[in-house]
C-alpha cells in the first residue's frame, strides 16, 4: 500500500484498492438502479413508497448519464485501455477537447501509456459518436 505522499493520480499512483476497484460510470449506475426500482416495484407492489435516498440517487445519475442505454455503456467499456477510474471519469463527464481531458485526467499525460494528442482525440471522437447514435 502507498503511503500518502507517495500517492498521485495523475503518474496511476493511486494505491492498490483504487487500482483493484471497480469504477462505476453514472450511465452504469443509472441502470443498475433501474433494474433495482423495477424489481422493488415488483415485488411490493406499486402502494409501497421506495425509500426517499434510492429515488433521490436515481434521478441523480439519471439526470448527469451521458449514455442511456446498456448497448453504448459497454461499447465505451470494452472499446478503450483506460484504467478504470479513468474511464468513468472519462465517460461521466465526456471532455469536449484534448485538453480538457488531460486536465480532468491528468494520468492521460504519462509518457509511454499510449495517450498521445491523437490517440485522445480518437476516444472523445468515438465517445461522441457513441453519444450520437445511441
Amino acid at each position: 500500500m502507498l503511503r500518502g505522499e507517495d500517492e498521485d493520480a495523475s503518474e496511476l499512483k493511486i494505491g492498490e484498492d483504487f487500482l483493484k476497484a471497480k469504477c462505476l460510470m453514472n450511465s452504469e449506475v443509472a441502470i443498475l438502479l433501474e433494474h433495482r426500482y423495477d424489481q422493488m416495484k415488483q415485488m411490493s407492489g406499486d402502494s409501497t413508497p421506495l425509500p426517499q435516498v434510492f429515488e433521490k440517487s436515481l434521478q441523480y445519475v439519471k439526470c448527469f448519464s451521458r449514455f442511456t442505454n446498456q448497448g453504448s455503456v459497454k461499447q465505451v467499456r470494452d472499446r478503450y485501455q483506460l484504467a478504470e477510474f479513468e474511464l468513468a471519469v472519462i465517460g461521466n463527464l465526456c471532455p469536449e477537447t484534448v485538453e480538457e481531458a488531460k486536465a480532468i485526467v491528468p494520468s492521460l499525460k504519462t509518457k509511454g501509456r499510449g495517450h498521445d494528442d491523437e490517440a485522445v482525440e480518437r476516444l472523445l471522437n468515438d465517445l461522441l459518436m457513441i453519444k450520437k447514435f445511441e
